[in-house]
């Protein structure tokens, strides 16, 4: 039998949100085991002087876990 998790994970880059995501999955598979996927839930930008400074995503990532 698989069990499943979900966990929220917050990512921030200077590039693109895309690039928030793949850092955001990179990270979290540093710490969690057998990460099946990924949803992101929202996305946000911060504003510094009238330019996108940063991009934010929140993500539920699912991972298996360990027998």
């Amino acid at each position: 039998m698989t069990i499943a998790r979900i966990t929220e994970v917050i990512s921030s880059s200077p590039t693109s949100f895309d690039d928030a995501v793949q850092l955001g999955i990179q990270r979290a598979s540093l710490t969690l085991d057998n990460v099946r996927g990924a949803w992101v839930q929202d996305q946000k930008v911060v504003v510094e002087n009238g330019v996108i400074s940063e991009y934010r995503v929140t993500m539920k990532i699912t991972f298996v876990l360990n027998d």
